[in-house]
Formats: structure tokens, C-alpha cells, sequence
């Protein structure tokens, strides 16, 4: 299942019909996408029903866990069991009442009427996929971590819960207020606070906040009617902004547990909400970028090589293919690692490679104004991609 592709939900719908239930309920629902970092907007892994070929990147797994927590919350809805096709039409009209899904006239030429395509578009917008590759490479945030929001929203729109909308905006509201008043007890403030600040922002759905929505009056709100999953959302997100910088100050603590007293959450509760983010992040400390402060141009670097690394994979065989028949460049790319080149051969190299990136849609990237400065990172990869007789250090798997 590739969820950079269309058609992606068709094979999700194939897996996820072949089991009656995901979940047992609400409560496993929920530790499960925590579990996943999907609560966080740091997503790590995606249910272990699904088997990927490939390495998935952060957005392709925060979509799958997306579709995932919506169709689960559709199944916990219901004694019998639910198709699937019941499902898409129940979750179209949802983002259709959220007033989310924004099909311009030629996605509507790409998607059709076909629901699984309508909600790929939907789901694509909802997550912040790399629409431009520049602009979130030089991005030191990840703008996914309110999307726990359309769970709750979808939860209420199941219960029959009228103004949508107005509710997910007070969520929104609550959560940004948590960040902010969480980050401002700090006896001291790091450069991650205003990342973590950024980053809320950025991943705002509903909102557009200004300064008179920090006056504090969130702290009404916060008593009023919330199930226990909103409630253990909130606290969640309280302690993810006082973790970020991986101390705990006793007046953060102080202000966790406060929050957690307008809540009326339980000790036991609150405390495992604090451990929970601490051990989370420090399992996964290499593989989240969440709190990563970094040279924007050696992030751009960065995040090239693990794009490109991951296409390449993706695309081996074709690669492979395509190189095969070109025994000129293989000839050049094999001279390169031992000899230097003339800028003639530099360039004859950059020219056929090109030209198979253009047969490769997925690396279109590369024929792209500037997608050259990526040749570099593409080149260093090759190796792998060599018959073995050009690559005197390829050790053979076992």
C-alpha cells in the first residue's frame, strides 16, 4: 500500500474488511494512535495489519493512521458489522459539513465521482504532504498535530451533534491556549518553545487566533463537557509542550497538574500522561524531527537524502532497468569512482540521468527548475543500484 498513490484506500478497504473489528474500544483506540505518535503529530509507525514494502515517510503514516482512527471510531459506533462502502459515503458527508473538501475543477477531472478517490484528495489536504518540496524542506516544523481534532469532530458527527464546525474551532482554541499558558510557566524559555508555538499554529485547521484569544478565558472552557478522550487529548498536548525540552520544572509540573484538576482527570491519569511523552520521545529521539533545531540548508540536505533514498528504493528494479541500457552512463558513473571527470562527462552524466528520471514519474523532482542540485545525493546512492563488477566495496547479503 503506497499512500502517495491513487487508489490507496481501495487496498486499505481490502485489508481492513478482511478483520471485523481493529479495536476493542475507545480507550484501545486511542493508546494505539499514541503508540503510533499520531497523537503528537510525530508519526512513527501505522497498525500492525498493514505490511509496506517500503519505508513510509512521517505524512504517509499520518495518513494511514488518519483513515485508520476514522474508520475504527465508525466501527466502535456499531454492534454489527460495517462496509466499507457504508463508511465512505458516512465520512464524505462529514468533511462535507466541515466544509473540508475543496475539489477544484481538474481534481474533479482526477478523481471522479468515485469516493475512495474523493476522500484520497481530502485526506491528501488534511495532511500537510510535501505540496512544495523547497518550502518543507527549509520548514523546521511538522504541522501535524492537531489532526486528533477530525477524530473527535467525526465522533460527534456519528452522535448526531449539530455546528460541527464550531466545536472543532473550540478544541482548536483550547489546545493552542494549553500550548501557549504550558510554555509561558517556564521559568525559562528555549528557541523549541517558539518552534512548538509555530508549529500548533501551523497545523490549525479551523482558527485564525490573534493575541486577545491568549486573555486566558480557555480556562472556562476547559470545564466544561468533554468525554475522557478530549480530556486525555488535552493533557496529552500539555505535556508534550513541557517535555520539548526534556526537563520537567516543578512549576510546568505544577501547571500540568492544574490543568489536569479543571479537567477533573485522576492522578493516575495525569502522571501517566507525563511519563508517556517523556518515554516516547526518547525511543524515537532519531527517528522525530519535532523538536530538531537545524541549519536550514543542511536540513535541506538532510531531508533531500531521505527523499531521495526512499524513491530510489521505491524504484530499484525500474532504475535498474533503465541503467542497464545505457552502458555509457554506467561506464561514466563506474570511471567516477576512481577517476575524476571532465565537466563534458559531468555533464553527460546529468543529461541521461535526467532522461530516466523523466521515464520515472516519481522522480519527476529531478527534471524540475533547480531539481538538479539533487544529482549529488542521487549519484552517492547509485552504488547500490550498480552490477557488483563497478562497486569493489558491495558486500553480498547473507
Amino acid at each position: 500500500m503506497n499512500p502517495s498513490a491513487q487508489g490507496w484506500i481501495d487496498k486499505f478497504a481490502s485489508i481492513v474488511q478482511e478483520n471485523k473489528r481493529l479495536y476493542s474500544g475507545k480507550a484501545a483506540l486511542y493508546l494505539d494512535l499514541r503508540q503510533h505518535g499520531f497523537i503528537y503529530g510525530a508519526n512513527v509507525s501505522a497498525p500492525v495489519i498493514f505490511l509496506f514494502e517500503n519505508e513510509l515517510s512521517e505524512d504517509e503514516l499520518a495518513k494511514i493512521n488518519l483513515l485508520t482512527a476514522l474508520y475504527s471510531t465508525y466501527q466502535l459506533q456499531y454492534e454489527k458489522a460495517v462496509d466499507f462502502k457504508d463508511f465512505l459515503k458516512n465520512i464524505t458527508q462529514f468533511y462535507k459539513e466541515l466544509e473540508a473538501e475543496k475539489l477544484s475543477f481538474i481534481d474533479h477531472l482526477f478523481t471522479g465521482k468515485k469516493a475512495s478517490y474523493r476522500l484520497e484528495k481530502i485526506l491528501h489536504d488534511r495532511v500537510h504532504v510535501l505540496d512544495n518540496f523547497l518550502t518543507k524542506n527549509f520548514s523546521k516544523i511538522l504541522t501535524n498535530s492537531l489532526l486528533f481534532t477530525d477524530v473527535l469532530m467525526y465522533y460527534k458527527f456519528l452522535n448526531g451533534v449539530d455546528n460541527l464546525k464550531f466545536h472543532a474551532k473550540k478544541i482548536e482554541r483550547i489546545l493552542i491556549n494549553l500550548a501557549y499558558h504550558t510554555i509561558a510557566s517556564k521559568g525559562e524559555k528555549t528557541e523549541n518553545d517558539d518552534q512548538l508555538l509555530k508549529l500548533f499554529n501551523a497545523s490549525l485547521l479551523y482558527n485564525t487566533l490573534d493575541d486577545e484569544d491568549f486573555d486566558g478565558s480557555y480556562r472556562d472552557e476547559l470545564k466544561g463537557e468533554f468525554d475522557y478522550f478530549e480530556k486525555k487529548y488535552f493533557i496529552d498536548m500539555v505535556c508534550l509542550s513541557a517535555w520539548e525540552d526534556h526537563s520537567m520544572e516543578y512549576k510546568e509540573s505544577e501547571f500540568i497538574f492544574g490543568t489536569g484538576k479543571d479537567l477533573k482527570l485522576d492522578e493516575n491519569s495525569i502522571k501517566e500522561s507525563i511519563d508517556y511523552v517523556s518515554e516516547f520521545f526518547e525511543q524515537h529521539k532519531d527517528e522525530v524531527s519535532l523538536f530538531k533545531s537545524a541549519n536550514p540548508l543542511k536540513q535541506f540536505f538532510d531531508n533531500s537524502n531521505t527523499l531521495v533514498k526512499r524513491l530510489i528504493n521505491r524504484n530499484s528494479k525500474r532504475l535498474q532497468k533503465e541503467l542497464s541500457q545505457s552502458k555509457e552512463l554506467l561506464f561514466l558513473l563506474s570511471k567516477s569512482a576512481t577517476t575524476e571527470l571532465t565537466d563534458k562527462e559531468r555533464k553527460k552524466i546529468k543529461d541521461q540521468l535526467l532522461d530516466i528520471f523523466k521515464t520515472i514519474p516519481s522522480l519527476a523532482i529531478f527534471a524540475l527548475p533547480g531539481g538538479a542540485i539533487l544529482l549529488p545525493v542521487f549519484i552517492k546512492l547509485i552504488p547500490t543500484l550498480l552490477p557488483s563488477a563497478f562497486d569493489d566495496n558491495r558486500v553480498e547479503e547473507e
